[in-house]
């Protein structure tokens, strides 16, 4: 199975009273596929797994499953930091039927050496779902090593990584050993430059907000179109900065909140940003249409 284009790493919308908000989901889920969205990611950090439990996991994956209705292609985040719960995870998307690829991130935490991540990531790839590798030092404290992606990608259903380590330098690192080997970038800032030195599009958190917009830049991007592909990317580098100003996913559920399309609801211990964090974001919006009235 092929991936590429953009993914949205899509929120967990709350309700007021702290649940699962399946109708703004679904409407959700409804703006990502009439906007062309290559796919989406369910119960990813930006759909605040750590919080969920594991009822909801399976809940949200599923929901997002059927809104979906075989549109756009469905990426369930069932990592962990303990083999034994992504097993369950990765197994109960499976067992749903839809979900076209697994994103399994760099067990945090405990921080495996080589081998272990090695045989981790084997250990999932042979439930038979597709994974995408998500390599996100900043969170897991660990880097996956380039030897062991190497290593990994001899395996038929380890399909691609998504690199979330904000560096370009590592995508051609991992395009130089792996020439056919598909890279995601995990940073939407860096989406662009990594697009040029062989990435094949992103996971993206600013796609929560402009789906449509940062669809057309990837698509630009890898038809080659680098100077069309450009102008929207300084002229939504704002959005992507601003995004980041706070620990993810609390800024796009504040811009989403400010646009109307969810609750402005967290799970402790993510809570709301500061009012200065939140008027700068208010300001960045208005500058680009984003706010109703």
């Amino acid at each position: 199975m092929k991936i590429s284009g953009t993914i949205t790493a899509m929120v967990t919308p709350f309700a007021a009273d702290g649940s699962v908000d399946y109708v703004r989901l679904s409407e959700i889920v409804e703006e990502q596929v009439a906007a062309g969205i290559d796919g989406i990611c369910a119960v990813g950090t930006s759909g605040e797994s750590p919080t969920l439990s594991h009822e909801e996991h399976h809940e949200v994956i599923a929901k997002t499953i059927e809104f979906a209705a075989g549109r756009t292609k469905i990426v369930a985040g069932t990592g962990a930091n303990s083999t034994s719960e992504a097993i369950s995870l990765t197994k109960a998307a499976i067992s749903m039927g839809g979900a076209d690829a697994t994103l399994q991130v760099t067990p945090y935490y405990n921080k495996p050496n080589a081998e272990g991540l090695y045989r981790h990531f084997m250990t999932v790839a042979d439930l038979g779902l597709p994974v995408i590798l998500y390599n996100v030092p900043g969170r897991a404290g660990r880097e996956i090593p380039l030897d062991v992606v190497v290593r990994l990608a001899k395996h038929e259903n380890i399909i691609a990584i998504k690199e979330a380590a904000g560096s370009v330098d590592r995508v051609s690192a991992i395009k130089a050993a792996l020439p056919d080997f598909t890279v995601l970038s995990g940073d939407d800032s860096l989406a662009l430059p990594m697009i040029s030195v062989g990435a094949e599009g992103v996971i993206s958190v600013a796609s929560n907000v402009i789906p449509r917009e940062m669809g057309e830049m990837v698509r630009l991007a890898l038809a080659g179109d680098f100077a069309a592909a450009r102008a929207l990317h300084f002229k939504y580098y704002s959005l992507f900065h601003d995004l980041f100003i706070d620990v993810n996913p609390v800024m796009v559920k504040e811009a989403l909140a400010l646009m109307g399309k969810i609750e402005r609801v967290f799970r402790l211990p993510l809570c709301e940003t500061t009012d200065a964090n939140l008027a700068r974001m208010r300001a960045t919006l208005a500058s680009l249409g984003l706010l109703k009235g």
